[in-house]
């Protein structure tokens, strides 16, 4: 169901969801500090609450008012990245509802690229929380259409067209460690680790990757589940792919009833990965075989995804 501007603001302000397009995935929106009105996202997407959301801005005043420190290092990554594909994790203000972060005392904040976003979050005045707008471990979507094809007519779509980047955000968390910013890699995106490391004058070592809990606690960021974007086809990473099946591939050509490339390229390859494979999940096949892209510092967040992807 589309849905105009000022509609979906509207809706947001009273406590409902909207789906609505961001530069990464599309994403499916509630007013951040409306616990009640939150609470309906992870109803919809069967999310579970050791997973925290993401909180979208349109300012960098709107994002450090969510935050009870807003030190040097999160300043020039704004500076450099947003509006854009990054998330950065702070302590965050009590006034932050606790089912928004998964009862942890930090908050995920971004200032989203695309114009229809931002507008949004103006037009409704308030921070807007927000995972992609599917439902849980299932692929992201990255047009309205996909969106409509989970949820029917039950969540209104804002069509923003088909998302640029293709993939979900880079996520950072930011701890004060003797005066200085301790910078964790906790999910990667299009915004790669030596990226941030440069513009905070780190050596890319200097950024820690984060790991899963494994003791069932809260999660510090989305998209740490060992299982997550997956269609519902069964995914596997090979360069043998079933004779019977599809194969989604940039570069090896091997046999298979139906083959799908995608550019060779780390960016174009993500802008195009999951919107190839929603297209490859509706037409049925047994099983799904993608060509493993190259272990190299540029490929990590597509690899990210479909690791997590095959894992059954």
């Amino acid at each position: 169901m589309d849905i105009t501007l000022r509609d979906a603001a509207a809706r947001i302000r009273a406590g409902e969801l909207v789906a609505f397009p961001t530069e990464t995935v599309y994403g499916l929106g509630a007013n951040a500090l409306d616990a009640v009105a939150v609470e309906k996202i992870y109803a919809a997407k069967g999310r579970p609450s050791t997973s925290p959301l993401i909180v979208h801005v349109a300012s960098v005043s709107m994002a450090s008012a969510l935050v009870t420190a807003w030190p040097a290092e999160a300043e020039v990554l704004a500076q450099s990245f947003w509006p854009g594909p990054l998330t950065i994790v702070l302590p965050k203000k009590p006034h932050v509802p606790d089912i928004v972060t998964a009862g942890l005392p930090t908050v995920g904040v971004r200032m989203p690229e695309h114009p229809m976003a931002l507008a949004l979050i103006r037009e409704a005045e308030v921070p807007i929380a927000a995972p992609s707008a599917n439902r849980f471990m299932q692929l992201s979507p990255t047009t309205a259409a996909h969106v409509c094809e989970t949820f029917g007519d039950a969540i209104p779509v804002l069509d923003g067209g088909p998302c640029r980047v293709g993939i979900e955000s880079t996520v950072v968390s930011i701890a004060s460690v003797n005066g200085a910013g301790k910078v964790t890699l906790l999910r990667p995106g299009a915004i790669s680790a030596a990226a941030i490391a440069e513009v905070i004058g780190r050596e890319p070592d200097e950024i820690e990757q984060a790991t899963m809990p494994s003791d069932g606690s809260a999660h510090t960021s989305p998209g740490m589940h060992e299982r997550h974007y997956s269609p519902r086809t069964p995914l596997v990473l090979t360069t043998a792919p079933d004779a019977k099946g599809a194969y989604l591939f940039y570069a090896h050509v091997a046999h298979a009833a139906r083959v799908f490339q995608i550019p060779n390229d780390p960016a174009e390859y993500a802008a195009h990965l999951y919107s190839a494979l929603h297209e490859l999940d509706r037409e049925g096949w047994p099983v799904i075989g993608v060509e493993p892209p190259p272990e190299t510092p540029e490929w990590v967040a597509v690899r990210d995804r479909l690791q997590r992807a095959a894992t059954q």
